[in-house]
């Protein structure tokens, strides 16, 4: 049996993770939809595909896949995520801090035998940070540093005016919890939520955002603490080169988790 992928947005995630599908990577995987912003040059970039998948709106992803993963902004996750998990499908979103506003889709997915599957992304460790959360986590600690490049434009530093052009110097832009950082970097720091989520919740995990000149990668270290184990995780990802601010590893982490879908093995928790 093959499960049939649709992939909302074909950037530089998406359009991997799709041709990784259509390559025949993924045994028992079938890229059957896509959706962008803009159908045309979707078309374009799928027309060499060896199976080109249909190009559909995306509120019509959901009637054609089994798993439908969210590479989209933030602003229309909801469009995307509410019809496939009323409709009983599989969400796999990569804006994970866009379910902290809607977090209701939580009760969508368990009322209508949705789910929601949350990829690692870039980060690491959420195997280990669900198993001690199985215990009692006294608390989860995240320092994110970044080339300044892979900060620019977030909604927290436009709306203080903040210019990161020409430092030389790292410097301290935020300290607080994962939630508040989530809206602050949408689309930087969705690793913050993924460990909240997995942990202790978005209003009990800490994180510093730096904005480093003297990195040249982006770099996450959680710190937990529990009654179960102490755990000290560090992470340096290659920026994507279409997308500096995300990790060349996020989408081989999508590709990894659908390929679990259906491997015969599947190791971790």
């Amino acid at each position: 049996m093959t499960v049939r992928v649709a992939i909302a947005g074909l950037g530089a995630i998406g359009l991997a993770v799709a041709r990784a599908i259509d390559r025949g990577r993924l045994a028992g995987i079938g890229l059957a939809a896509v959706a962008s912003r803009d159908a045309d040059k979707t078309r374009r970039l799928v027309a060499d595909f060896r199976a080109p998948p249909a190009v559909v709106p995306l509120g019509e992803l959901a009637r054609h896949a089994d798993v439908v993963v969210e590479c989209i902004p933030a602003a229309h996750f909801r469009a995307l995520a509410e019809p496939v998990l009323r409709a009983g499908k599989t969400l796999m979103p990569l804006s994970v801090g866009a379910l902290l506003d809607h977090d209701d889709l939580i009760a969508v997915a368990e009322a209508h035998g949705g789910r929601i599957v949350v990829p690692s992304g870039a980060i690491l460790g959420l195997d280990a940070i669900r198993a001690t959360a199985e215990g009692r986590i006294d608390s989860v600690q995240i320092v994110t540093r970044k080339p300044p490049a892979g900060l620019a434009g977030a909604p927290m530093l436009a709306a203080r005016g903040v210019c990161l052009d020409g430092i030389t110097e790292p410097v301290l832009l935020f300290s607080g919890t994962a939630r508040e950082a989530a809206k602050g970097f949408p689309a930087n720091l969705n690793v913050a939520v993924a460990v909240s989520l997995a942990g202790i919740g978005p209003d009990k995990t800490r994180i510093d955002v730096w904005a480093d000149p003297g990195v040249t990668r982006n770099t996450h270290t959680i710190v937990v603490k529990s009654d179960s184990s102490d755990l000290t995780m560090t992470i340096e990802n290659r920026p994507s080169v279409e997308n500096p601010r995300t990790g060349t590893i996020t989408a081989l982490s999508v590709i990894a988790a659908l390929r679990r879908l259906t491997a015969p093995l599947v190791v971790g928790t």
